[in-house]
């Protein structure tokens, strides 16, 4: 690969992080780096950060497009991330327009669930499939569906929730104003919430682990916790394979895709909830032939957004160019 020749931007917009990769055309990560997005400070003030960032791994080189993936909700027609939950104070802004200004290149902005399984598809561990499930487990769960080589939309463009999915009606409540989400069942304060709860009415040695705060008992903690044979943290991650597995099962009943990729913060503990996951999926979904979907670990950790925003810029360039 000529490092002198043209590049794509992939940028992987966090509610904490903001990551930007130099990537050629042929999917090769040429460049990489990270810093905090501080969304408190305002959107100026992070798109200004987010340029910066494109300017140092770009380091001189000639840009074809920009892809963003950025944590949802979006509005992909306008180029505006709408998303004051996990970016406070970034409702309804224009990310796209002063990019593409700046830099004079077209610029892709897509949902991080649906950039991270681009990205496993193209490089990833998802290569060569036609029909691609990515979930992602970390502060929410996310879902993407990749169908030959092609992000799938819902109506008007949006990006299907699939983390919203209620599997307990009787469940926590969720800020979305349900009970008993998939996220807030099994997502990652979720997990937090119930371990911390569970460590007060029994002995662990999550508690110890935590340096004795219990509020520190986390999804990293519980998996360190497991794998040293801790009773609770065992438990734990049996249950949070349950719920897995039964989110899973609704998408192979309504999907049967060729892959499913775990990816995601908490997924990077999958050999923990792997056991229960599959014999769960599996028990539930006696109508469809899902031995035949395979359940994967993601590879790309986290290059996936990146990678898989870079290839929503180069899918637009090319449209640029053919049209």
């Amino acid at each position: 690969m000529n490092q002198a020749g043209p590049i794509l931007i992939g940028i992987d917009l966090g509610g904490t992080n903001v990551r930007a990769g130099a990537v050629s055309p042929q999917g090769e990560l040429l460049n990489w780096s990270e810093t905090l997005i501080e969304a408190r400070r305002g959107p100026q003030a992070g798109v200004e950060r987010i340029a910066a960032l494109v300017e140092s791994v770009a380091a001189g080189r000639q840009l074809l497009a920009i892809g963003i993936g950025a944590t949802g909700p979006i509005d992909r027609e306008r180029g505006a991330i709408q998303n004051p939950y996990t970016l406070p104070t970034w409702e309804d802004v224009d990310i796209v327009g002063p990019l593409s200004q700046r830099f004079g290149v077209p610029v892709e902005l897509e949902n991080d669930a649906d950039a991270a399984a681009l990205g496993e598809w193209w490089r990833g561990a998802g290569q060569g499939v036609r029909r691609l499930v990515m979930v992602t487990v970390g502060t929410g769960i996310g879902y993407a569906l990749v169908l030959d080589g092609k992000i799938h939309r819902g109506t008007g463009g949006w990006h299907p929730e699939g983390g919203h999915m209620r599997l307990d009606p009787n469940g926590p409540p969720c800020y979305c104003g349900a009970n008993g989400c998939w996220e807030s069942l099994a997502a990652g304060p979720a997990i937090a919430r119930d371990l911390q709860a569970a460590a007060r009415q029994q002995p662990t040695r999550m508690l110890e682990m935590a340096g004795g705060e219990i509020e520190k008992i986390d999804a990293a903690v519980m998996a360190e916790a497991a794998r040293l044979g801790d009773p609770l943290a065992l438990d734990w991650t049996a249950r949070l394979g349950k719920i897995y597995g039964l989110g899973l099962a609704n998408i192979l009943l309504l999907v049967l895709p060729d892959t499913i990729v775990l990816g995601g913060g908490v997924m990077r503990s999958f050999d923990l909830f792997e056991a229960s996951l599959r014999a769960t999926a599996a028990q539930t979904v006696p109508v469809v032939p899902a031995g035949q979907v395979k359940i994967l670990a993601a590879q790309l950790g986290q290059q996936a957004g990146v990678l898989g925003a870079a290839r929503a810029a180069l899918d637009l360039y090319q449209e640029k160019v053919t049209s």
